[in-house]
C-alpha cells in the first residue's frame, strides 16, 4: 500500500521524518566513529541505503536503514589487517551474500536458511561478534587509545557515559528511552568539555559545506573471506526485524513485499554503502521503537529522514564536530553495546529451548565460542581464516556433519 500526503501535512511529515533520523542518529554515527570510517559518509550512505531499500520494496515497510552494529568488531579487525579500502571490498562482498540469499529465498522459501543456520549456530556466532573485540572497548574506556586523557579522567568519562546510557535504557520513558546512546554521548561530551579535553582545531579548520570523505573499495581475497561469513547473522536477524515491524503495523511483510525483496533491499543498500566508503546498512530497531511510540506507519517519514541525512552529510563542520568526541566516552558506551550484542546471541540460544549440555550442541557452541573469541587462525597470507568468519564456518560445518541428537538423549 502506498501512502500519500496533502500539502497541509508536509510540515508534520518533515518534523516526524527529522525525529526518526534523530532517534537513529546516535547509533548511526557510533559505528563509523568506532571503526575509523567517516561519520559524514555514514550519514550519506544511510540516506542512500534507505532510499534504495524503499525503491526495491515499493515504499511498503516503515523502516530506516543505517550502520550495522554486527559489523563493528569485524570492520575493526579487517581495517587493522587489510586497510580501509580492502575492508570496503569485503563489505561489498557481504552485500552480495545478502543479495544471493534473497534470490534463494525467492525460489526456495526460508526453510533451508533455518536448516543451515539453526539457533545453535547463529546464537554463539552473534555472541562472538559482540565479545571478540571486548578488549577494544575496555582499552578505549580506560584511555589507552587517547593521547591527551589520563586513566583517572578516562574512567570518569567512560563510566559517566555508560551510567547515563543504561539509566535511559532502563528507566527512560517516551522518546528518551529511544535515544540512550545519544544521551550517554551528550553527557560524556559535556563533561569532557568541562574538563577541557576536547580539541576543536579540526572543527574550526573545516568548511561549513564540503564533500564527505568518500573512499572507493578494492578487492582482496583475504578481506573478502574474512567478511563474507559476518553477513550470515545480520541476514538471519533481518527476518526477525521484518516480523517485529510487521507486528507493530499489523502487516505481514514476509509476504508483501516479500522477504526476498526486503533482503534484496538490505543487500543492495549495503553494497551502495561500501561503494562510497560507509559501513553496512541494516534495519534499525530504534526506529521500529519510535514507530511503535508515534504510530508513524507511513514509509514516507523514512524517506524524508533519508533525504535529511544526505543533506547533513555535506555539512563539513558537523562531521568534524562528531570526530571530537573523546575515545573514553565512546569506550564506555561500547562496553554496554558489545555486551548487549552477546546477550542477543545468548537469547537466541535460550529461546530455542535446546539442551546445551547435549553432546552435539555442546561441541558446536563450545568450538564456535573458543575459536571466535580466542583468536584461532587457519591458513596464512591471503587465505587466513580467523575470528567471526572462522567461527561461523566451523559452526555450519559441525552442524551439518554431526548426527542429530536422538529423542531422550
Amino acid at each position: 500500500m502506498r501512502y500519500s500526503a496533502s500539502h497541509k501535512s508536509w510540515p508534520k511529515m518533515l518534523l516526524t521524518g527529522a525525529q526518526m533520523l534523530f532517534v537513529a542518529f546516535g547509533a548511526l554515527v557510533l559505528v563509523p566513529l568506532l571503526t575509523g570510517l567517516d561519520p559524514s559518509v555514514a550519514l550519506f550512505t544511510a540516506g542512500v541505503g534507505t532510499l534504495v531499500f524503499h525503491g526495491i520494496t515499493k515504499q511498503t515497510v516503515p523502516v530506516f536503514l543505517a550502520s550495522s552494529f554486527a559489523f563493528i568488531a569485524p570492520i575493526q579487525g579487517s581495517i587493522a589487517s587489510f586497510g580501509v579500502s580492502a575492508t570496503l571490498g569485503g563489505l561489498m562482498a557481504a552485500g552480495v551474500v545478502y543479495v544471493a540469499i534473497s534470490q534463494v529465498v525467492r525460489v526456495k522459501g526460508t526453510a533451508w536458511l533455518h536448516r543451515l543456520l539453526p539457533p545453535v549456530v547463529v546464537g554463539p556466532v552473534i555472541m562472538v561478534i559482540g565479545l571478540a573485540l571486548a578488549p577494544v572497548a575496555v582499552s578505549m574506556a580506560t584511555g589507552e587509545t587517547s593521547d591527551n586523557i589520563g586513566y583517572g579522567q578516562a574512567i570518569f568519562l567512560s563510566m559517566a557515559s555508560l551510567l547515563v546510557t543504561l539509566i535511559l535504557a532502563v528507566f527512560g520513558r517516551g522518546i528518551l528511552r529511544l535515544v540512550p546512546i545519544m544521551g550517554g554521548i551528550a553527557v560524556g561530551y559535556g563533561l569532557a568539555l568541562v574538563m577541557g579535553v576536547v580539541d576543536f582545531t579540526a572543527v574550526s579548520d573545516a568548511a561549513w559545506l564540503s564533500l564527505p570523505n568518500f573512499t572507493a573499495p578494492s578487492f582482496h581475497w583475504a578481506a573478502i573471506l574474512f567478511m563474507i561469513p559476518v553477513a550470515i547473522a545480520p541476514a538471519v536477524e533481518h527476518i526477525g526485524d521484518m516480523v517485529a515491524i510487521g507486528s507493530v503495523t499489523r502487516k505481514n511483510y514476509l509476504e508483501k513485499p516479500g522477504l526476498h525483496r526486503t533482503l534484496l533491499g538490505d543487500g543492495l543498500a549495503t553494497m551502495a554503502a561500501a561503494l562510497f566508503g560507509g559501513p553496512p546498512n541494516t534495519t534499525y530497531s530504534e526506529v521500529t521503537g519510535a514507530v511503535t511510540l508515534t504510530r508513524a506507519f507511513n514509509p514516507m517519514y523514512m524517506i524524508i529522514a533519508a533525504v535529511i541525512a544526505i543533506v547533513l552529510a555535506f555539512v563539513g563542520k558537523l562531521g568534524a564536530l562528531l570526530q571530537t568526541i573523546p575515545g573514553p566516552v565512546m569506550g564506555g558506551i561500547m562496553t554496554l553495546l558489545f555486551g548487549s550484542i552477546a546477550v542477543v546471541g545468548m537469547n537466541t540460544l535460550v529461546r530455542a529451548g535446546q539442551s546445551l549440555t547435549a553432546a552435539r550442541n555442546l561441541v558446536v557452541v563450545s568450538l564456535i565460542l573458543v575459536f571466535g573469541i580466542g583468536g584461532m587462525q587457519f591458513g596464512g597470507g591471503q587465505f587466513t581464516l580467523q575470528g567471526v568468519s572462522l567461527a561461523a564456518l566451523v559452526g555450519i560445518a559441525l552442524n551439518w556433519l554431526l548426527p542429530a541428537e536422538k529423542e531422550g538423549e
